[in-house]
């Protein structure tokens, strides 16, 4: 008897202390955050409300891998409060961005970022409380925390608009896309939600994280050198912009030994993934044992690769292949390298929740159908939203340019977004398409969205170079 109570204290104690431990660090790094105000003399300003929002969205996302590690329910409470801190500070900062720019914080990457972020956090709350969906925001918050993380390195000076955002439609498209995105990524977390519920088996979702790991590291190695160097951008940090050899031509420097690196890591965080086929191969089940313990090397690799570039990209001085001298370069250089790399930790650690919590987040979260339909609702509300969002950039852009449609890259990604929700629903209405088809669909569709806000404007320059 004495043994049974004691069992059942210890999940308590366990799940108290990491709430007491993730209240303290959000105490104690939100008092430097203070000692630094009082140095300054400036308290609400939008640099430490988005600090404080980070703060509680990161508090948030700890409490969430804790309820995967221990499956105490009481982390789950917790981390919806956090949400909740995070929103307040993240609405104080598009509060101030709008107060001090006289207009709504739509005219740049890192405004419409601060946008997606705050309508993100708020749909993921409004889904907590009124479809039950609890633990939504393991999926959601890391993709708030990679967005905050952007927006320290993304250009924050207040300009003024240039003519063509000089227009009220410039709020209203803007907001449409704002919201019809943040529904998107809702629709993507439900779906992922829904093959949990559906019982997709968990060695597919590790083939599928060490794929989506792999592809990161693919994509920054294409920057690698034979040599073992790895390529960024050179930085200006006068006037915090990138250098540029002649008219959209960038200059890039080489960091040494980095490429290795990064190679070495693309090699860990595939394993998992050879493993798996070997298994699947061989019909042996116990390389998926070799494949999951392969996945917790890989985060270790991963962090490893992080640090590094953190550590060389933040400072000193590098040759160039293009240019003599040395120049410098900065995270802010090349902030999707930076947020690859932070998705890629975080998809491994929401695969890890998945395979020690299967059972505890099944519990937790609505079957299958309201799953489904649910995901139905979010993209019902996404799809009018991206109809509107371009009519209203069409008949703005007309009032502009003189043209209603201009095949811009922005406008043809945004074309094939739409595309891709609205064979969603046509599948879904003519065909009757359901469950596991219909998520992958969905999928698909937040993966064009991720590329038309920001693959499209740093990749694709066109009329949308702004946004």
């Amino acid at each position: 008897m004495a043994r049974a109570k004691a069992a059942q204290q210890q999940p308590a104690a366990t799940g108290m202390t990491l709430i007491v431990l993730v209240g303290l660090a959000i105490a104690f790094l939100l008092f430097m955050a203070f000692l630094n105000v009082v140095k300054s003399g400036s308290l609400l300003n939008e640099t430490n409300l988005l600090y404080a929002a980070l703060i509680f969205y990161a508090g948030a996302g700890a409490l969430y891998l804790g309820f995967g590690v221990t499956g105490t329910e009481s982390y789950v409470k917790f981390a919806s409060l956090a949400t909740w801190l995070g929103l307040l500070a993240n609405t104080g900062a598009v509060a101030h961005r709008w107060y001090e720019s006289g207009h709504p914080p739509f005219a740049s990457v890192y405004e419409m970022l601060l946008s997606f972020v705050w309508t993100l956090a708020a749909l993921t709350l409004i889904a907590e409380k009124k479809y039950g969906v609890k633990v939504i925001g393991t999926v959601t918050m890391p993709v708030a925390i990679v967005g905050v993380v952007l927006m320290q390195l993304l250009r924050t000076d207040v300009h003024p608009l240039v003519p063509a955002l000089q227009s009220t439609w410039l709020h209203v498209h803007v907001t449409l896309a704002m919201l019809a995105y943040a529904a998107c990524a809702l629709s993507f977390a439900l779906a992922m939600m829904f093959l949990i519920q559906d019982k997709m088996k968990t060695e597919t979702f590790l083939a599928v994280t060490s794929a989506f790991t792999a592809a990161i590291y693919l994509g920054t190695l294409t920057r690698f050198e034979k040599w073992g160097g790895l390529n960024l951008v050179a930085w200006n940090a006068e006037e915090k912009s990138e250098v540029f050899l002649s008219k959209g031509v960038r200059l890039f420097v080489t960091i040494p030994d980095l490429g290795w690196l990064m190679l070495l890591a693309l090699i860990v965080v595939t394993s998992p993934l050879a493993f798996f086929a070997i298994s699947r191969w061989k019909k042996d089940e116990s390389f998926l044992a070799m494949a999951n313990r392969a996945v917790f090397v890989s985060i270790l690799v991963q962090v490893l690769a992080l640090v590094m570039f953190l550590t060389d990209a933040r400072g000193g001085l590098y040759r160039s292949l293009d240019a003599e001298g040395q120049f410098s370069t900065s995270l802010a250089a090349s902030p999707f390298i930076l947020s690859g790399l932070v998705g890629g930790i975080f998809m491994s650690l929401l695969y890890l929740l998945l395979l020690w919590r299967r059972e505890d987040l099944e519990r937790l979260l609505p079957d299958a159908d309201n799953l489904d339909r649910i995901t139905y609702k979010t993209i019902s509300i996404a799809f009018p939203l991206l109809t509107l969002m371009i009519a209203a950039g069409a008949y703005w852009a007309n009032q502009t340019w003189g043209s209603y449609w201009s095949w811009d890259p922005k406008e043809t990604w945004a074309a094939i977004t739409w595309l891709v929700y609205a064979g969603y629903l046509h599948m879904r209405v003519t065909r009757g398409w359901r469950g596991r088809r219909a998520a992958y669909f969905a999928i698909l569709g937040f993966g064009v969205v991720m590329f038309t806000f920001f693959g499209v404007t740093y990749l694709l320059p066109g009329l949308h170079a702004y946004a």
